[in-house]
Order: structure tokens, then C-alpha cells, then sequence
């Protein structure tokens, strides 16, 4: 490795207790969910940074319409298909050999969350899905790992830091998931300018509570629209509910969440559903699948997946049965697809 006197001379400079903070944060492993917009920020910043371990889940394959705003990835890696977890890992490995990345190729669930975090000294939110942000809100406090809430939409974001035991936890200031047609990305665009300002308020946040610098931690969430240059802080810390299910109550309701043999979402504003058997112990014969596959169309075969142009649909099978169906929207066709083409 570089002389840390080298490589992170600025950092020293700046840090509390110099050398001590660098030490400090080398020891630390972070868990970001989510390797998208927010996320490729998060794990540039910590990487460089010099932590010891990164852990990077994400579900999902590099798209061309990923790269205004997602700055790890580039135009072969989607040329390529390759799953964002990976193309992450080969740009975050070339920035600094000497952090250890570990991939997950994985939709985040109630059956791996707590396998994949556990160990950790925090948890970052990158993903862009509530019912998945309640499920790490469940685990950070079961387990009091931090966690760093962050999104972003059009030209708006939000972040505060949640920290067990100390803050009101995120189903303190949301009660309830919503249920309605919320606005996303998909449908009303983001601008790349503010996922980048989120990401630095998360980012910094989560330097702070890595070297242990309690006392400059932010209280407040912030909110913030950078093209109407609006900037709002709302005194989370008064959000503390004192029957919360959750952080008093400790019902972990998502954590616990049963589900049927598959687990099948809509991949937000896409025309794509996913359906990931929730047996983990499964692992798929590649040369099976082809061989069966092989009379449907044409299939392109990379080390993490497969890929195959079915009828109007946009197949991609994962080695642990996880389908990525675009080209729709109707969980009946793609349960349909699913028995079809896998099996049950």
C-alpha cells in the first residue's frame, strides 16, 4: 500500500487527531445498499477516503440511461451488461488496491439483509426504494449499526443520519410506508448535480461517525432543491415517537415479513419485474439453461448472467434464479415466464 503519509497527506491534515483518525477509519467496513446514482458517489468518497472494507449490494445491470448520473460505470459497461455490483467493484479495486470491495449480485431482502450488513460499522442508503429502506431501518436497529438515509428526485433531496439508541429512528418520521404513485426518477427525471450533493452530506456524515467524531455529527435532516435554491432543515431530533414499533417497541415488521417461494417487485418506473426465488441455496447449471434455452433465441452468456430476446421480452437470469423480465409490467405474465423458461 502507499505511505498513508502519501496517499491521504490531505485527509491527515484535516482530520481531528491526524494519524489517529486515519487509523481510526482503516479499521471501519461499510455496507452500502444500493450501487446507483447515490451509491457510486458514496463508495468513490469512502473508497478514496481509505476504509478497510466495502460492501456493495445491487440487484441490477449497467443501462445506457444510468450513466448521466451514475459515475462509476461507463458506455462498455453497458455495452456488456455487466451487473452494477461488479463494473462497481473493477472502477472502486483501480482507486485503491488496498480496500477490500465485496459484491453482492443481490435483490436486498429479509432473507440476506441481516448475512450481508452483519459485521458491519454502517450502512449507507443508495437505493431508491422505500419498502427497502424500512427493511434497513429494521436491521440497523436490531443489530445498532448506523445508518445514513439519503434520496433524491428531479432536482430535490433529503438525508439524515440514524443512529440506534441515540436518534428517532426512519419509521418514527414515516409511520407508514406510502402506498400511493410517488414521484421518481423514471417519471420526473433527476438532475446529477444533486445526487452528488446529497451523496458529500452523506459521505461526510458517515467520515464523521467512522472516526468518531460525535460531536460535529449534523442533528438536523436537510432538504434541499438545487435549481429553485431552496435549503431547509427540519429538528429531526424532536421526531421521536415514543410508541414507535420499531426503535421502542422493537417489532421488526419488515424484517419479519413472510413471502411465498418467489419474491416478485416491479423495478421502479422501468417496464421490468424482477422475480428472485427466496431459496438461497439455489445455484444455476448455466450449460442447463442454455441447452434448454437454446432452441428460443439467442443467448448471450457473460460470467454473471444470461441474457436472451424472448417473444416482446428482455431476459436476464442470474446464477441464483433471479429474473430480470423488461418488457413488462404484469406480474402474471412474468410469473408465467418465470415457470416457463426456469421452472418452479
Amino acid at each position: 500500500m502507499d505511505n498513508i503519509f502519501t496517499r491521504y497527506s490531505r485527509q491527515l491534515l484535516f482530520w481531528p487527531e491526524g494519524k489517529v483518525s486515519q487509523e481510526q477509519l482503516s479499521k471501519k467496513t461499510v455496507t452500502i445498499i444500493g450501487i446507483g446514482a447515490l451509491g457510486t458517489a458514496l463508495a468513490n468518497h469512502l473508497v478514496r477516503a481509505g476504509i478497510k472494507e466495502l460492501r456493495i449490494v445491487d440487484r441490477d445491470i449497467v443501462e445506457e440511461s444510468n450513466l448521466q448520473r451514475q459515475m462509476l460505470f461507463d458506455e462498455q459497461d453497458a455495452r456488456n451488461h455487466i451487473p452494477k455490483a461488479i463494473a462497481a467493484k473493477q472502477k472502486l479495486s483501480a482507486i485503491n488496491s488496498a480496500v477490500k470491495i465485496v459484491d453482492y449480485i443481490e435483490d436486498v431482502n429479509t432473507n440476506n439483509i441481516e448475512a450481508i450488513v452483519s459485521g458491519s460499522d454502517l450502512i449507507l442508503d443508495g437505493t431508491d426504494n422505500m419498502r427497502i429502506r424500512y427493511l434497513i431501518n429494521d436491521i440497523s436497529i436490531k443489530l445498532a449499526i448506523p445508518w445514513i438515509y439519503g434520496g433524491v428526485v428531479h432536482s430535490r433531496g433529503m438525508t439524515t443520519t440514524i443512529i440506534p439508541n441515540k436518534t428517532p429512528c426512519f419509521r418514527c418520521l414515516f409511520p407508514n410506508i406510502e402506498t400511493g404513485h410517488a414521484e421518481t426518477c423514471d417519471t420526473v427525471g433527476v438532475l446529477s448535480t444533486v445526487v452528488h450533493i446529497i451523496a458529500s452530506y452523506q459521505a461526510t456524515e458517515a467520515l464523521k461517525l467512522l472516526i468518531e467524531d460525535t460531536e460535529a455529527l449534523r442533528e438536523e435532516m436537510i432538504q434541499l432543491d438545487v435549481w429553485k435554491n431552496d435549503f431547509d432543515e427540519f429538528p429531526f431530533q424532536n421526531s421521536l415517537n415514543k410508541e414507535c414499533p420499531c426503535c421502542q417497541k422493537r417489532n421488526f415488521d419488515f424484517l419479519n415479513m413472510k413471502h411465498s417461494a418467489q419474491l416478485i417487485s416491479s423495478l421502479c418506473g422501468r417496464d421490468s419485474i424482477q422475480i428472485a426465488p427466496m431459496n438461497e441455496a439455489i445455484t444455476l447449471n448455466f450449460d442447463d439453461i442454455i441447452t434448454r434455452w437454446s432452441n428460443i433465441g439467442k443467448i448471450e452468456k457473460t460470467p454473471y448472467l444470461l441474457r436472451m430476446k424472448y417473444d416482446d421480452y428482455q431476459l436476464s437470469l442470474f446464477k441464483n434464479g433471479r429474473l430480470l423480465i423488461h418488457g413488462t409490467t404484469d406480474t402474471m405474465i412474468a410469473k408465467r415466464l418465470y415457470s416457463t423458461l426456469v421452472g418452479e
